[in-house]
């Protein structure tokens, strides 16, 4: 058997670091420098958002709940202020507070997205006013480094951070394929478009009654050359699944997606007050009465 020859391998051993250093430039240059998404129209309101408090669970696809969360909506006239937030068992925190307007058409006023603790890689702080087109996003990673980026930018109608329940329960199951856009801190602000087709219904139960959802699949259209070498290199977002209940009133069922680029896949669902089952509410009997 023939001895390897040393100098052949160090050449191929060369070769192979050249491409992973041109393979990570052009993906640095692709991320970077991508033009920004072409836009869709907004989404006609069929079902304005009211007042509420609903409760939500953050878990695995095994079940293990690792953060519990509140949805809250204040509706003023055409306006509303919808304020989601998770707090995890680690201690970690994701709260969104989105201002939007509901006359005929969803539009966006404000987002505001924080992301920080031990279960985020990066802690983010979103801030989008829509009216201005500022845009400004503060990052921080695991070293304590902090990085702020601010930068005008020319936000299209169809904007939809912080809205895309909203938006899940008002689209047309019938329609091929709705596109919005969203803003993703990369950790610098970039526009995308998001890509929502109708999964058909799915049959679910509630309190052992069969009821249907609709299911809706989101995909993140990147554009340009960063949409053309991501999934070359494993960076493309994962899709995010998402379920209403069908009928006159859809309300939200379900969700199933990472909470950060290229986190997990978690579900987050309604969740619904647990009662122990001999009430620790009632007062001990007194001796003598």
């Amino acid at each position: 058997m023939a001895k390897p020859d040393p100098q052949r391998l160090l050449a191929q051993l060369n070769l192979r670091m050249l491409l992973a250093k041109a393979c990570a430039t052009v993906c640095l240059l692709a991320f970077c420098a991508v033009p920004p998404a072409a836009s869709a129209e907004p989404v006609s309101v069929h079902h304005p958002e009211g007042t509420l408090h609903g409760f939500l669970s953050l878990s695995t696809p095994g079940g293990k709940v690792l953060a519990v969360g509140d949805v809250l909506q204040i509706v003023d006239g055409d306006r509303v202020t919808s304020h989601v937030v998770f707090h995890f068992k680690d201690g970690s925190l994701d709260d969104e507070t989105t201002v939007f307007t509901q006359k005929g058409q969803f539009r966006l006023v404000s987002d505001h997205h924080v992301q920080k603790g031990p279960f985020f890689p990066t802690a983010i702080d979103l801030a989008i006013d829509a009216a201005s087109g500022q845009v400004t996003v503060r990052s921080q990673k695991k070293n304590g480094k902090e990085e702020v980026k601010s930068e005008h930018m020319d936000l299209p109608p169809d904007l939809y951070n912080g809205l895309i329940t909203s938006i899940a329960k008002n689209l047309n199951a019938e329609a091929s394929e709705t596109k919005v856009s969203m803003i993703i801190a990369t950790p610098e602000p970039r526009l995308i478009t998001l890509s929502i087709t109708s999964q058909g219904a799915q049959a679910f139960s509630l309190a052992g009654e069969r009821r249907k959802a609709l299911g809706y699949r989101i995909k993140f259209k990147l554009g340009g050359l960063a949409g053309f070498v991501a999934p070359l290199v494993g960076k493309s977002p994962p899709d995010v699944q998402i379920w209403v209940s069908s009928g006159e009133l859809p309300t939200f069922i379900r969700e199933q997606g990472p909470t950060y680029a290229q986190g997990p896949i978690l579900i987050i669902q309604l969740a619904s007050p647990v009662w122990p089952r001999r009430s620790q509410l009632q007062e001990k009997p007194q001796k003598g009465r």
